[in-house]
């Protein structure tokens, strides 16, 4: 799976009301409207389309955008 439908994926899920550009680099903490409805949506993201499961725990061990796609690739 590319970066460039990683990337659209998580801003897809994650459904900000305002526009945000998102890279791999992308703290999470940085993202004015990351939150634990967010977070969910990133769940349920690595669940339905890509068949794996994460935890609250792994997201809180995920820095940047770029940390979570490195989840996917183990």
């Amino acid at each position: 799976m590319s970066k460039e439908t990683f990337l659209a994926n998580f801003l897809s899920v994650t459904d900000f009301r305002n526009p945000v550009e998102v890279t791999m680099d992308t703290l999470l903490k940085d993202l004015p409207e990351w939150d634990s409805l967010a977070a969910l949506g990133v769940i349920v993201m690595f669940d339905t389309e890509y068949g794996q499961t994460i935890t609250g725990d792994d997201l809180s061990k995920a820095k940047s955008v770029g940390d979570l796609y490195q989840m996917l690739r183990h």
